[in-house]
């Protein structure tokens, strides 16, 4: 007899809603007839476990289910059919952990010099197909049973780490969950991979087994009873660039949507980590960094029973990795939201969220109000609370204080409010900022922004992402220009700008003073029908197309370039569109465009709990 699923040496199956076993097993062998399995704990017979009916076997083959058995263990069980048996030692019953994403949840942290003791009843099924008490690194990718840890690899299995690395966030997680839970063993199934993007996670994938990640997973998940009490997931660095960004909220509700089809639990808890720093690269690509922390935040209310928690406090280890010790921070803080999620009122509040933000005026400048909710004893942060960041085209560097109360952040600025009704707030701007600010618990705020201080609105961030053309001749004001239907069809230079403003000043002066005109070309999906503006700011004569149709033409435009200098409205259908704007030089007078989209009709609910779809670019 050999079980091949749902019941190991050293396992962690999943409870019922009873806090009982429900652990559905099968396997090989040769005799036919009823399974019986008698338990014990600590050499005790448990009761009504004697020699109990637990499944049937046929044709070489068994199927059955443990059902029953209350939280806790050790428990030992044999199974037998007529004269054949099999043993099941050391078994726990609690609550199972899917671990994904890349390196971050594989485990890229140093070790602290003092090394946390293992939790004996927090267990992890490691990359080998085996339990065991779960001691970093769990990610033993060198003894890896899916091909796909090998492929990824280059076809290499990769080898043993030093043994100072491989810290992971799971096995803290797992022993404040244990805590939080007064006891309940816990189980983590590690699936994690380094370096992985979205499109290698695609549970389209599936059918491909242990040569995806998406079904290496449920693999894992499948072979130890297909039944989990949720997952945590750290991933998003692998998809900060133009076309991958623009991309992740979609992808991340179709990853979760299969998760959930194939845990068979259509609420699945899922506790995401929202990215935290990087150090090093290129610098034009930093907004698309910004861009996938802002989605992250913005899950929590896009899809049901998730949770996003914040690192962007915490240390490195290199130029990417959470520290060995921050990793423990992050489990801690993992287990918690997952707790909230779970219902458990003892645990706190969920993570810490953006409420509100508005203007005051304080000696004829501009201070913004931020206010936070889930404020566990209120904020705090070191001598000069950091983070904090406003962008605008009248001022960059414009704050000079910030001062926390309580639950609100105020951010004391250089600029008049009038200017600072045009701008944008963020906390965590760029790759590398420093933040330092956390609630009385320890948790930090949440990297965000772009956020309109002006009146709340349902706008995209700025393109940045063009195929632009050469210099064309000139068509003066612009008035008499057609739709470019033959430059839209002939090659263009693909660009992505560095700043919210798309600067051509360097090529424009080259030219002189000649007065010529250049094409901006691109392309954005609405998920279903929309009205829409195109919000545009200029410093010459500017037309707009969408689909071929005008949708805007300013013949007058001239310095300066403003966020929104002119508005153009028009209704878009679910699918693919074509956004072309010709901006004149202006006689070697301009400098560039700024281009966002703004949908129209959008609810005053909608806008406070930012529930609606916007294009995307």
């Amino acid at each position: 007899m050999q079980i091949t699923m749902g019941l190991f040496d050293h396992m962690v199956v999943q409870r019922d809603a009873k806090n009982r076993s429900a652990a559905l097993f099968s396997g090989e062998c040769t005799d036919s007839g009823s399974v019986r399995v008698s338990v014990t704990l600590n050499g005790e017979p448990v009761r009504g476990f004697s020699g109990k009916v637990v499944g049937q076997a046929a044709r070489g083959k068994m199927n059955g289910s443990i059902d029953g058995l209350p939280v806790g263990g050790p428990y030992e069980l044999t199974l037998s059919v007529g004269d054949q048996s099999a043993v099941v030692k050391d078994l726990l019953v609690g609550d199972v952990w899917l671990l994904g994403g890349q390196s971050n949840m594989q485990g890229c942290g140093l070790f602290p010099k003092k090394r946390p003791v293992a939790d004996k009843e927090v267990r992890a099924f490691y990359m080998d197909d085996r339990w065991g008490v779960a001691k970093d690194p769990i990610h033993n990718m060198w003894q890896c049973v899916d091909q796909v840890h090998i492929d990824l690899q280059g076809g290499v299995r990769s080898a043993k780490p030093a043994p100072d690395w491989g810290v992971c966030p799971g096995p803290s997680f797992g022993a404040e969950m244990r805590k939080l839970t007064k006891g309940v063993p816990q189980g983590l199934i590690a699936c994690a991979h380094g370096g992985t993007s979205m499109p290698q996670w695609d549970p389209k994938l599936k059918k491909a087994g242990g040569k995806s990640l998406y079904g290496a997973m449920v693999r894992r998940l499948q072979k130890n009873g297909g039944r989990v009490a949720g997952m945590i997931w750290y991933q998003g660095c692998s998809d900060c660039f133009d076309g991958a960004a623009q991309l992740y909220t979609e992808r991340m509700k179709e990853f979760v949507s299969a998760l959930r089809r194939d845990c068979q639990n259509k609420e699945l808890p899922i506790v995401i980590v929202q990215i935290a720093r990087v150090i090093s690269w290129a610098e034009e690509q930093k907004h698309f960094w910004n861009m996938v922390q802002e989605q992250q935040r913005l899950l929590a209310y896009r899809i049901k029973n998730l949770q996003t928690v914040p690192v962007i406090d915490l240390p490195l280890d290199d130029t990417i990795h959470i520290s060995g010790e921050s990793q423990a921070v992050l489990g801690g803080r993992m287990a918690q939201a997952m707790e909230v999620l779970r219902g458990n009122r003892q645990a706190g509040l969920p993570p810490i969220t953006l409420e509100s933000t508005e203007i005051e005026e304080t000696r004829c400048l501009g201070v913004v109000v931020a206010k936070f909710g889930n404020v566990m004893g209120g904020l705090q942060a070191g001598s000069r609370p950091s983070g904090f960041a406003i962008t605008s085209d009248v001022s960059t560097d414009n704050i000079f204080d910030t001062v926390i109360d309580g639950d609100t952040v105020r951010i004391r600025t250089t600029m008049a409010p009038a200017d600072l009704s045009m701008a944008m707030l963020h906390y965590g701007f760029g790759y590398n900022p420093y933040c330092n600010i956390t609630d009385k618990a320890g948790r930090s705020l949440p990297v965000f922004g772009p956020i309109a201080l002006g009146k709340p609105r349902a706008i995209t961030s700025f393109i940045r992402s063009w195929e632009i053309s050469d210099f064309k001749p000139s068509a003066g004001d612009l008035t008499s220009l057609k739709y470019p239907a033959e430059i839209v069809k002939s090659s263009l230079e693909k660009r992505t700008f560095s700043d919210n403003f798309c600067l051509l000043h360097p090529e424009i002066a080259a030219r002189g003073n000649k007065d010529e005109v250049i094409y901006f070309v691109t392309t954005f999906n609405c998920a279903s029908e929309m009205r829409l503006n195109l919000v545009l700011g200029y410093d010459g004569p500017v037309k707009a197309w969408v689909n071929g149709r005008k949708v805007f033409h300013d013949p007058s435009g001239t310095n300066p370039a403003t966020p929104q200098k002119g508005v153009g409205a028009f209704k878009a259908k679910a699918g693919d569109h074509e956004l072309v704007v010709a901006l004149g030089t202006n006689s070697g007078n301009a400098w560039g465009i700024y281009v966002r989209l703004e949908r129209l009709g959008v609810s005053a609910k909608a806008l406070r709990d930012v529930t609606y779809e916007l294009p995307s670019i």
